[in-house]
């Protein structure tokens, strides 16, 4: 009988206009986010800034994903500073 892992224990996260996704992991990512901006908007925040990372693009296209089927979004953009396409900086409505 293989023994399974225990599932990891949920992590309780300050809500700021910053999420970075780098600690979590890719199976993740789309509950993650969409929780998140849940919480953000429920706290009024409306500037955002998704930190995905450059890699090969693949956090960018699920989180870019996620943020073009909420009705709250209103852009979507590269962010304009040294991360360039490694985050993702949202105006939601």
């Amino acid at each position: 009988m293989r023994h399974q892992p225990p599932e990891p224990e949920p992590v309780a996260l300050e809500i700021t206009d910053t999420l970075d996704l780098h600690p979590f992991r890719p199976a993740e990512v789309k509950d993650l986010v969409r929780d998140y901006l849940d919480l953000a908007y429920e706290k009024g925040l409306r500037r955002l800034r998704i930190i995905h990372g450059k890699g090969i693009g693949v956090q960018r296209r699920t989180v870019r994903a996620i943020l073009e089927r909420d009705p709250r979004v209103e852009t979507i953009e590269t962010a304009s500073d040294a991360s360039s396409w490694g985050a993702t900086v949202v105006t939601l409505r």
